[in-house]
């Protein structure tokens, strides 16, 4: 698969170290020699145990919680390791993007978050980044280097269609997500809905009106988060009231934080499809909650990157 193996390393953090074992196995290597640890201090500790002159460097490391700001610095720190270490190149690969939802100020007196997590990337030495399904898609313009933005909606579409379910339509939950909408339910050969919703106060969203029939149908919600699932949730209740038959929703980043378990395990949804962009940590685990490992997409990703093939080919359309 690899051009040769010698120059080309995978590294990670301890943000999803089974992610990016996965991605190695998936391109018939292993995981780089390297230790992430902690001083008595809290301080972050990075050793490279072996020789990077000159090499590929991929650095698996979303930066998610629990503690994000750790996850952030183990990067950062690691990026700097390898720079100082005369690496060819070093690219980051961020499955979640942590600090996308303060992509604008939205009041006066508000940082740009993820500007300065873009700012910080590039300065530690990274040269190039891979994510997947960013909040906001102009955050790319946020870098000066290289930036391969994926997609989760493909491998989740294809879950959709294995489970050969009738009188699909895909649901965008609300506005803003149309395209995402609009892009997935093609994947999947269906008309789409629209939920028009209102947001009275932050965290809290109220149906207004829906955009488009569900009347005996099967709705797939799409996103790109599930957080506290109280929006997911409520939407999915909306579409029932609407006269929906079933409601699966399909989310790439499941950050699942409280109250979302006790939420989704209430709810009139079937089933919420997410990605291991974050880890499941054992105790968010439910019969609800179905993961699909976004390693093989990630692992081409790397393939194409290394061996400067197109990467833009995986998003071309395949035969439905």
């Amino acid at each position: 698969m690899l051009s040769d193996e010698n120059k080309f390393r995978i590294f990670t953090g301890n943000a999803n170290p089974d992610l990016a074992r996965e991605i190695a196995s998936y391109l018939g290597t292993t995981v780089g020699d390297s230790v992430v640890n902690r001083f008595n201090n809290g301080e972050i500790q990075v050793m490279v145990n072996e020789s990077v002159r000159g090499k590929d460097i991929f650095i698996v490391q979303p930066t998610c919680g629990p503690i994000v700001n750790d996850n952030v610095m183990e990067l950062l720190i690691m990026a700097d390791a390898f720079r100082r270490a005369s690496a060819a190149t070093i690219t980051a690969v961020v499955p979640y993007y942590g600090y996308a939802r303060q992509d604008r100020k939205a009041r006066g007196r508000e940082p740009i978050t993820s500007k300065l997590m873009a700012d910080l990337m590039v300065s530690a030495g990274i040269t190039r980044v891979v994510t997947v399904d960013l909040h906001a898609a102009q955050i790319q313009g946020f870098f000066n280097i290289p930036f391969d933005h994926m997609l989760g909606g493909p491998l989740m579409a294809e879950y959709i269609k294995s489970k050969n379910l009738e009188d699909l339509i895909v649901v965008s939950p609300d506005l803003g997500g149309v395209a995402r909408a609009r892009k997935f339910a093609e994947e999947l050969n269906c008309s789409m809905a629209i939920i028009d919703k209102r947001r009275p106060e932050p965290g809290v969203a109220e149906v207004m009106n829906l955009i488009g029939s569900v009347e005996g149908k099967t709705c797939v919600m799409i996103d790109d988060m599930v957080d506290t699932a109280g929006s997911l949730c409520e939407g999915a209740r909306a579409l029932e009231k609407f006269g929906a038959k079933e409601v699966y929703a399909c989310c790439t980043h499941g950050i699942l934080t409280d109250p979302a378990l006790s939420r989704i395990a209430a709810s009139n949804i079937t089933e919420l499809v997410i990605t291991n962009t974050i880890p499941l940590a054992p105790n968010k685990k439910h019969p609800k909650i179905k993961v699909l490992s976004i390693a093989p997409i990630l692992a081409e990703t790397i393939l194409r990157i290394y061996n400067q093939w197109s990467v833009s080919q995986l998003f071309e359309p395949r035969n439905k």
